[in-house]
């Protein structure tokens, strides 16, 4: 493993909503509806990249149209020195996938892709919003390849106040940032050898019913109740959860 030198400082997290072009507006409003945000104009070269803009505070969640899949989400990582990053997170075990200007996309072991991205001085945290903040994105791995995930992600980020501890489940492992940094990962173990993936997670605390209902109301569909959790798919047919995890903290 390698630590990240200190110019390469992890400074924010985005959770991208990655969504098939076809679903994309659906898909933006709603979770702009979710998060009590707006969203901006879109941008890149096809118009398939926005962000959900929270008022009084920096955004933390941005949504990406795509193509050829069936889109899930990622991370973004906001560093100081992109490339400082970069170098990090190729010693530990990722490859990068393309470099653009400015920004490259990484593949984690496990095939998990995330993103470098520069910092432009986020620090605001948004707040939770009717009982749920999201704050979570939880990457899949297959049983052959958790262990060097786990590793993975707790080693590259270990020397940036990221706390890495097992799960309160069995199967599997939280990687938590620093306080005010908004997004956290979650690594979690399944049941099958298949490819991974990755969705996002809401802390709802003891209010999942009630977050459950105002979602379905925005266009959600339940998909499964767990004792911790709650699958929902979203109006473009991505799944998410709700979790009993405190929103606060």
């Amino acid at each position: 493993m390698s630590s990240l030198a200190p110019a390469a400082l992890v400074r924010w997290t985005y959770a991208f909503v990655d969504r098939p072009a076809g679903g994309f507006e659906r898909a933006c409003a709603f979770w702009a509806a979710v998060t009590d945000t707006r969203v901006s104009p879109p941008r890149g070269e096809d118009g398939e990249f926005v962000t959900l803009l929270p008022e009084g505070a920096d955004a933390c969640v941005k949504a990406q149209g795509v193509t050829g899949c069936d889109g899930g989400a990622h991370l973004d990582f906001c560093a100081e020195d992109v490339p400082a990053f970069v170098e990090a997170a190729c010693a530990s075990g990722a490859e990068t996938v393309a470099a653009h200007d400015g920004w490259s996309v990484l593949r984690s072991p496990a095939g998990q892709l995330f993103c470098a991205v520069p910092w432009h001085g986020e620090s605001a945290r948004p707040p939770a919003v009717a009982g749920s903040r999201l704050d979570q994105v939880c990457v899949d791995v297959p049983p052959s390849a958790y262990d060097t995930e786990v590793a993975f992600w707790s080693g590259l980020l270990a020397d940036q106040g990221w706390t890495s501890r097992p799960g309160s489940l069995p199967g599997f492992h939280v990687v938590a940032p620093p306080a005010g940094l908004p997004i956290r990962i979650l690594l979690q173990r399944l049941g099958e050898e298949r490819d991974v993936s990755a969705h996002l997670d809401l802390a709802c605390g003891g209010g999942i019913d009630a977050v459950r209902a105002r979602h379905e109301a925005l266009g959600a569909t339940l998909v499964a109740v767990h004792p911790h959790w709650t699958v929902l798919r979203d109006p473009a047919g991505g799944l998410y959860c709700l979790t009993a995890r405190d929103p606060q903290t």
